[in-house]
């Protein structure tokens, strides 16, 4: 893993990452804990606040909410080409976190509540990640929802160990993110045959390519997420990340037995 430290340090543009395997315990991290604009990453805390919210009766995943043109929000996502309609809590789930759709992300926020939401981060043990606005309502610096890629890969940890939420639902977000479309970043250089062993959240913005990720394999189960920031263009960024992967891919192969 030193050498994806040297290689991001070789790099244009501000980087963290975190690796871990869960069943030994190792641990690698470079700038882990510095705080960085999430973007669509912070899809996957949300998802496992809005779980938590429905294993303790607070709402269930057949309850329908009811999106319309002003609910809608341009970016990733189909639910933005749709009409009027009521979708289940599941439906907005799935699409959150299958599409990485922001009409369906931001009616989960406005649903559960942004301070409710940021408290169970704090019970889920994120130190450090923080939702401060809707996808529609960023326009300073200041509003960017944040985390870390340690934050980031405890997420992966929780929904592994099934601390945080039941079994069924753990695995359930595991499932759906193994579908996540967005798998262009730091698996690029991973065969397809293999990229159904992970499951993983993109993120980006100008200048902005992050990645997060649970890799199942016989060998063990382990987390790699990636932060960027004021990278030169987004191939820039990918490029990157791609690279990372292929390094942290190329770690587990050859060193893990």
């Amino acid at each position: 893993m030193k050498e994806i430290k040297k290689y991001f340090e070789s790099r244009a543009g501000k980087y963290s990452f975190y690796f871990e395997d869960i069943s030994s315990g190792y641990v690698y991290g470079y700038n882990e804990n510095v705080p960085m604009i999430a973007a669509g990453c912070i899809k996957l805390p949300i998802a496992l606040a809005l779980l938590k919210e429905v294993e303790r009766g607070n709402y269930t995943l057949e309850d329908k909410h009811y999106i319309n043109e002003s609910d809608k929000v341009f970016g990733t996502g189909i639910i933005y080409e749709l009409g009027e309609r009521e979708y289940t809590l599941k439906e907005l789930i799935a699409a959150m976190l299958i599409q990485s759709d922001n009409t369906a992300s931001n009616k989960i926020i406005s649903i559960v509540g942004m301070k409710k939401i940021n408290d169970n981060f704090k019970e889920l043990g994120l130190k450090n990640t923080i939702l401060k606005s809707k996808t529609s309502d960023v326009s300073k610096d200041e509003e960017e929802n944040i985390s870390t890629s340690y934050d980031l890969s405890l997420c992966w940890k929780a929904l592994m160990n099934n601390t945080y939420l039941s079994k069924e639902n753990s695995e359930g977000l595991i499932n759906l993110l193994s579908r996540q479309q967005l798998k262009s970043k730091s698996t690029l250089y991973i065969s397809e045959d293999l990229k159904s062993y992970i499951s993983n959240k993109t993120g980006d913005k100008t200048s902005i390519e992050n990645d997060t990720m649970l890799i199942r394999l016989q060998k063990g189960n382990f987390t790699f997420t990636v932060m960027s920031s004021e990278v030169p263009n987004s191939v820039y960024g990918l490029v990157t990340l791609a690279k990372a992967g292929k390094m942290m891919w190329d770690s587990i192969n050859n060193l893990w037995i």
